[in-house]
C-alpha cells in the first residue's frame, strides 16, 4: 500500500449530501476483484450522459478537476452498502484523500486498509475547505498527515483528528496484509520452535 504523509493537490468540491456507496461505483462495475480499472466508473452515473458522453456539468469533467487527488464533500459520504470497490475506484482514479464532516462507518475503515485519508473536520471547517475547492485552478489544498493540518492556497490551516492506529497504518503504508508481514519473524520463530517441539505436527 502507497504510504501517505503529506498530499499537494487539486481539491474537488462535491457538496452533495449522503453520498452513497452505489453513487460512488454504480453495481455494474462489481463484478470484478481487481483493484485497478476502476477510475472509469467512479461517479458515473452523475460524470456520464445515458449515450456515455461525459456530462460537463459534473465537478470532475471540469478541465480545472481532472487531476483532482482531494475530495472536499458534504456529510455522511460513503453511506450504504459495504462494498470495498468504493475506495478502490476513488483510489484507481487517483483521489487520495476525501474530506467531510462524517462517513459511513465501513467505508471510512476501508479508506485507510487501501490508502486513502479520510478526514472528518466541522460544519464551519467544511464550509471554509469547500470554498478553497471551488475556485477552479487555484483549488490546491495540503494535507498533512504527519501534523494533521489541512492547508488552504491563502495559508489558513484546519486542524483534524485522527486514530492513532490508523495513522501509523498510513504513514508507514500498511495494509492489514502489511501488518502482519510486520509480525514475520515473530511468526516464524514461533513455527520453528513449534516444529522442534511437536515433530509429529
Amino acid at each position: 500500500m502507497q504510504k501517505f504523509d503529506v498530499l499537494t493537490g487539486v481539491a474537488a468540491p462535491l457538496p452533495i449530501l449522503n453520498i452513497d456507496t452505489d453513487m460512488i461505483i454504480p453495481k455494474q462495475y462489481l463484478k470484478t476483484i481487481k483493484r485497478t480499472g476502476l477510475g472509469k466508473g467512479l461517479f458515473s452515473e452523475m460524470r456520464y450522459r445515458e449515450d456515455g458522453s461525459e456530462n460537463p456539468d459534473f465537478v470532475l469533467n471540469k478541465s480545472a478537476y481532472r487531476k483532482a487527488e482531494i475530495l472536499v464533500a458534504g456529510d455522511n459520504f460513503g453511506c450504504g452498502s459495504s462494498r470495498e470497490h468504493a475506495p478502490w475506484a476513488l483510489l484507481d482514479y487517483g483521489i487520495r484523500c476525501v474530506i467531510s464532516t462524517s462517513f459511513a462507518d465501513i467505508f471510512y475503515n476501508n479508506c485507510f486498509k487501501n490508502g486513502i485519508l479520510p478526514i472528518v473536520v466541522s460544519p464551519d471547517d467544511l464550509k471554509k475547505l469547500m470554498d478553497d475547492a471551488e475556485r477552479g485552478a487555484n483549488a490546491t489544498l495540503t494535507v498533512d498527515l504527519v501534523n494533521q493540518v489541512v492547508k488552504g492556497p491563502d495559508g489558513g490551516q484546519v486542524s483534524f483528528e485522527i486514530d492513532p492506529f490508523k495513522k501509523h497504518c498510513l504513514l508507514n503504508g500498511l495494509d492489514d496484509i502489511g501488518l502482519t508481514l510486520e509480525k514475520a519473524p515473530a511468526i516464524a520463530a514461533f513455527e520453528t520452535k513449534n516444529a522442534a517441539a511437536h515433530p509429529w505436527a
